[in-house]
């Protein structure tokens, strides 16, 4: 990835909808070559897709959860139950599997406490492969972003930059006095 391809990362997850042409006017590239490159990027599974971004009050999931989960027992088996369990539900949003206390880490959004009780209750707590539950509401949302920081990129290809620039040092034959 060049200064381009990222200048092209930032403008899109900034705005996603943008034509080629407007890229184009943002990053200084032709319409043609931000179309080539975004394809590239695409192909490549650097750009995995393109979505709306919904807000959750306006669309009547007023609670945000985020639920620690330990497991039974510590066996593949068990991992993998739980994480089919947790793919068939759509008030997941994340789920993690983590190292520390808590085995996974599960971001749930739901209308309100009584949908969160049955799922805990009625879903997850009877689950062969659940031990533990423990449950946080979310009280306020400080920040959310699904913006990926591609700084070190830069950074990265700055440096790479400066050493190709330096000039190379050889090593000189001794003299002889």
């Amino acid at each position: 990835m060049d200064a381009f391809d990222l200048k092209m990362l930032d403008a899109l997850q900034a705005d996603g909808r943008l034509t080629n042409l407007q890229l184009a006017e943002r990053i200084g590239l032709s319409a043609s070559q931000c179309s080539r490159r975004r394809s590239a990027l695409e192909a490549s599974g650097v750009i995995q897709g393109y979505h709306a971004a919904l807000a959750n009050e306006a669309v009547g999931l007023d609670v945000l959860v985020f639920v620690q989960v330990s497991l039974a027992t510590q066996s593949p088996d068990s991992g993998q139950a739980f994480a089919r369990l947790i793919r068939g539900l759509d008030e997941v949003q994340e789920a993690h599997s983590l190292t520390g206390e808590a085995d996974f880490l599960v971001k749930l959004a739901v209308p309100d406490l009584k949908t969160l009780s049955r799922i805990i209750n009625d879903v997850l707590l009877p689950h062969r492969s659940v031990g533990r539950v423990r449950s946080s509401v979310v009280l306020e949302r400080v920040k959310q972003t699904g913006r990926l920081p591609l700084r070190h990129l830069s950074e990265v290809q700055d440096a790479q930059g400066a050493r190709r620039r330096m000039p190379s040092k050889r090593k000189r034959a001794p003299q002889r006095g």
